[in-house]
């Protein structure tokens, strides 16, 4: 297959690629991708059919005049429209099974899973106020209410959150749901 100016070339046993810039008989000298000038015998070159295909493609139709003017023109912004349903959804979840938090709770007692557990969603809450999260689940599982109780007990503490059982088609049971207040100014 004949070489003409413009195709895009790649060298056959090295990692370049580029545009041929002069043919003069059998050396073809080739822009690289890089911006160097280098210079090849023909047998060394294969033309790649894909860009050309594609450059081809894209560009047969455009002039520079057309791509400035396209450039030009204030593109408005699409507003990502949400379903009312998904506008009260929680922007944050906290999984509390003991699974999620480490890899082996083997060796450690009820009250060592239930601290770090508690240490766990207390941090995490007071990351959500730092960083203006207003909604966040804490999926604490059924078991036998320990956890919640806990859970119940540390959120009561705090005067600009409320917390109620989070949706049970999405958690069961669970599950809490905390909001948090943003008008208040965090200590």
């Amino acid at each position: 297959m004949p070489f003409k100016l413009g195709d895009f070339v790649l060298v056959i046993d090295e990692d370049l690629s580029g545009v041929i810039k002069q043919i003069s008989g059998d050396t073809i000298s080739v822009e690289t991708t890089d911006g160097f000038l280098l210079d090849f015998k023909s047998d060394e070159l294969v033309i790649d059919k894909a860009s050309s295909a594609l450059d081809k493609e894209l560009f047969s139709q455009t002039t520079f005049s057309d791509v400035v003017s396209e450039k030009e023109q204030p593109t408005k912004r699409k507003q990502v429209k949400m379903r009312v349903k998904d506008r009260y959804e929680p922007t944050m979840e906290v999984d509390l099974h003991i699974s999620k938090l480490i890899k082996s709770s083997k060796g450690m007692s009820k009250y060592d899973i239930l601290t770090l557990q508690l240490d766990t969603a207390k941090r995490q809450l007071d990351f959500a106020i730092r960083k203006r999260i207003q909604k966040i689940v804490f999926i604490h599982g059924v078991g036998e209410g320990v956890l919640k109780v806990e859970l119940e007990y540390l959120f009561g503490r705090y005067n600009n959150v409320k917390f109620y059982d989070a949706n049970y088609q999405k958690y069961g049971l669970g599950a809490t749901e905390v909001y948090i207040y943003q008008n208040v100014i965090p200590n």
